[in-house]
């Protein structure tokens, strides 16, 4: 069976967010996942691809496993981006010091678009996003994807100043 090569995992940082843009595991690849996952102290792993092993062994270290697939190549559908923001606002004041870790198949398009709203969410522009992850995620984010990033027109709901709105970012 040939082997994909795939781009290892990055951290993104931007103001009190933490955010790791990996490829998928697999159950015979868990043990390696989980030692990065502890490399980086995550706590939550946002799978947005089908799935590719059992989420009972991350569960089982205490990690929290969010399932929010969506289509390959794809833009997220509003309600992925909905729970997306929901799910940010309340980890970051409830484990604003953790990472999240976010994957698709390899780790280039989908996971990269919902690290790029968090970030669109914070007050970055969506080209200081995009450029901003592809320095660490080379490849990453796909024409379609840059499109809908393009026309996201952000709620800023994780900037610092919100007029008393309860929003996280400092």
């Amino acid at each position: 069976m040939a082997r994909m090569n795939r781009p290892a995992p990055v951290e993104v940082r931007y103001k009190a967010m933490r955010f790791l843009i990996t490829h998928n595991p697999t159950n015979a690849t868990m043990e390696k996942f989980l030692e990065i996952l502890r490399q980086y102290d995550a706590d939550t792993v946002v799978r947005v691809c089908e799935s590719t092993y059992d989420k009972e062994m991350l569960i089982a270290k205490g990690i929290q496993v969010m399932d929010w697939a969506f289509d390959d190549g794809a833009a997220p559908p509003k309600d992925v981006v909905a729970d997306w923001l929901k799910f940010l606002k309340a980890h970051l004041k409830h484990s604003p010091d953790s990472c999240i870790a976010v994957h698709c198949v390899a780790g280039l398009g989908r996971a990269p678009v919902l690290v790029a709203l968090a970030l669109m969410e914070s007050g970055m522009k969506y080209e200081d996003a995009v450029e901003f992850i592809r320095e660490k995620r080379r490849g990453a984010i796909n024409s379609k994807q840059l499109q809908y990033l393009e026309k996201y027109r952000p709620k800023y709901c994780l900037r610092s100043r919100d007029n008393g709105a309860g929003c996280l970012i400092q």
